[in-house]
């Protein structure tokens, strides 16, 4: 039946329901507050795809990189408007060799698709490394355990909650990092 009210107007676009991912029981388990954004995900979009979608300022929607340093997989959140100097960042983690890992060790590790890969909730516990600029922004964007789901934050989190160690190893950007 047809509300008359409605009748010949267009139906309204349908928000979809927030996907129960292991980063959102992350979340809520820890009682962390996050606004969910839903954009169109594309194969190698990458984190400037979702700015775009959703006009966001890119260098707030930070994308969630998996690296192996010397043996040892880890996490390093980076600006979606930068690339990351392993060259610095094994620097700064004491090590001699950081370089991406291959697609099926990140999603194997953490427990995400590539593309979908959040810090929150991953399958192994993984040392986390943030670019230290993220945290001097008010809100981040960050995936939510999904492709096309970021969660927005406040950036303290990423230290509080994961233990985020702040680096300096951005570079210029926007060349697409492998296994985002």
């Amino acid at each position: 039946m047809l509300n008359r009210a409605t009748e010949g107007s267009r139906p309204e676009m349908k928000t979809p329901s927030l996907p129960v991912t292991l980063a959102v029981r992350f979340l809520r388990r820890h009682r962390i507050d996050f606004i969910p954004h839903f954009y169109p995900y594309q194969n190698r979009g990458g984190a400037m795809q979702a700015a775009e979608a959703l006009g966001l300022p890119p260098e707030s929607v930070v994308k969630t990189l998996v690296f192996d340093a010397s043996g040892e997989t880890v996490l390093v959140l980076m600006h979606g408007d930068r690339e990351i100097s392993t060259r610095q960042l094994a620097r700064a983690m004491g090590v001699k060799r950081v370089a991406p890992c291959d697609v099926a060790a990140a999603e194997r590790k953490t427990g995400y698709r590539v593309g979908g890969i959040s810090p929150f909730g991953t399958r192994e516990a993984l040392a986390v490394w943030s670019e230290s600029s993220i945290f001097k922004l008010e809100r981040i964007f960050i995936n939510g355990g999904k492709r096309g789901f970021l969660v927005e934050i406040q950036p303290k989190v990423l230290m509080d909650v994961l233990g985020a160690h702040p680096v300096e190893a951005a570079a210029a950007g926007p060349k697409q990092e492998s296994c985002t």
